[in-house]
């Protein structure tokens, strides 16, 4: 199935894509007024079911970001889960896909507007990276200032605060990089555009603790438990410097979309050997086998769709 011809749950209705419309004078449409998560669902070839990772964990930050946001919007998690199912059964994937989930604000409202509210719900196929030589990503320190909790909170995952991202990655596609790493307003490492940042130096990992204007990201808090508990190595929640970076044996960014993604140059200076580290590669292989069910150790983490 393309992308374009597929089922999206809207309002309570699971209708073609072709056929979902929002109010173009909207509060989402004109100001970016809404409120989501982007969800992995993983094909267990084996096994013959699609699995969904870490839902519970995503739904309590959705029900954070609609608290914080003052969004009008009372859905249980029942109801979402249950939204978030049915039109996957309905596209009938057997694949990976990336689902986004967005709670928006509807109607003829301003950019004040709690209500009234809508939800969307639209599975997407994604496969998961198979790394190869050439994996990797050049990056470059972005002009752009991370967000912070004093402006746009990090901390809800509102599309009006992705505006953010959208700068330091058209930036950096500009200067001749792939992608961008942000500074926070002290001048330390933050996060790259929708993704967190993990470095490898000296046999252990570090990566910006949550107050260096970091989404609370559930692929981060996942990566942290993974090293200690499989790869049984340190992690250490810093500060990091911008000449860390330059210094570091690895560096990767991660987040649901992206899982792990190494870096292999940034501003010019190239990480470690130039491509992908052995230690990156171990992390995202045991991550592979946590969200497709192989590991029975994390079953709690996944669901069956």
């Amino acid at each position: 199935m393309s992308a374009e011809d597929r089922f999206i749950w809207l309002n309570g209705e699971i209708i073609h894509l072709n056929d979902a419309k929002i109010n173009v004078l909207s509060p989402t449409a004109q100001f970016g007024a809404n409120v989501f998560e982007g969800i992995r669902c993983y094909w267990n070839e084996e096994y013959k079911k699609l699995y969904a990772f870490r839902l519970g964990d995503h739904y309590n930050r959705l029900k954070e970001s609609i608290k914080i946001f003052r969004i009008n919007a009372q859905y249980t998690k029942e109801e979402l889960l249950y939204a978030l199912k049915e039109v996957i059964k309905k596209n009938d994937y057997k694949e990976d896909i990336a689902v986004r989930q967005t709670v928006f604000i509807d109607g003829f409202g301003t950019w004040s507007s709690k209500e009234p509210t809508g939800m969307f719900v639209a599975p997407v196929p994604k496969p998961r990276i198979v790394y190869t030589d050439d994996t990797g990503l050049r990056c470059g320190i972005s002009s752009w200032q991370r967000i912070s909790d004093k402006n746009l909170s990090p901390r809800v995952k509102s599309g009006a605060n992705y505006i953010n991202s959208r700068m330091a990655q058209l930036e950096a596609i500009e200067h001749g990089y792939d992608s961008a790493i942000f500074l926070n307003e002290q001048g330390k490492v933050s996060e790259g555009p929708g993704s967190c940042l993990f470095i490898y130096k000296s046999n252990k990992f570090i990566t910006p603790p949550l107050t260096s204007s970091v989404l609370d990201s559930i692929t981060r808090n996942t990566l942290i438990r993974l090293i200690s508990e499989e790869l049984c190595m340190e992690v250490e929640e810093r500060d990091i410097d911008r000449t860390e970076l330059y210094v570091a044996d690895e560096v990767f960014l991660c987040g649901s979309a992206m899982e792990i993604m190494p870096v292999k140059a940034i501003d010019g200076y190239v990480i470690g050997t130039g491509k992908y580290g052995s230690y990156t590669k171990k992390l995202h292989d045991k991550y592979l086998d946590v969200v497709t069910g192989k590991l029975c150790k994390y079953s709690m983490w996944i669901e069956e769709i």
